[in-house]
């Protein structure tokens, strides 16, 4: 067996780890979310993702810019958009300057009830990653997740 025979395995290793890893937080966070607040992991992401958009240039995302930060495909994203629309907790309209496009944007209930599951959410993502670093093959992952947005260190 030559050095390069395991390459694939390992990044075959590395890609189910990083799946379990994802898989195990999300239905953790999952379950919080619909026990706390009737809401998926999907509903949540698009509520915050939505809510995140401005009034000024750029700061409104059309459906296909919402589909690819929700990872989901454009006809599952109108579907979960819908739902929620039909829940009161988003509206749509069209694009003052384009016609062809629609924006989305979260109601006042959607807001509220982002803004009360948000706590549910953190605190689920931390139980499941403190949960995954007890595993020797997800603690990396964990480690890597919980490092991502900090500061680099000072180099010499």
């Amino acid at each position: 067996m030559t050095a390069t025979d395991s390459a694939p395995t390992a990044l075959s290793q590395g890609w189910c780890a990083l799946s379990l890893l994802h898989g195990r937080i999300e239905a953790h966070i999952e379950r919080a979310l619909q026990a706390g607040h009737g809401l998926s992991v999907r509903e949540y992401s698009l509520l915050d993702v939505l809510s995140r958009q401005h009034s000024g240039p750029g700061g409104h995302l059309r459906m296909a810019q919402v589909a690819e930060s929700v990872v989901l495909s454009q006809s599952a994203t109108t579907r979960l958009v819908s739902r929620l629309e039909d829940r009161g907790l988003l509206s749509r309209y069209l694009c003052d300057t384009d016609r062809r496009g629609i924006y989305t944007d979260v109601s006042e209930a959607g807001l509220a009830l982002l803004d009360a599951a948000r706590p549910t959410n953190d605190r689920a993502l931390r139980e499941a990653l403190d949960a995954a670093a007890a595993n020797p093959e997800l603690a990396p992952l964990v480690r890597v997740v919980e490092n991502m947005h900090q500061a680099p260190a000072a180099r010499p």
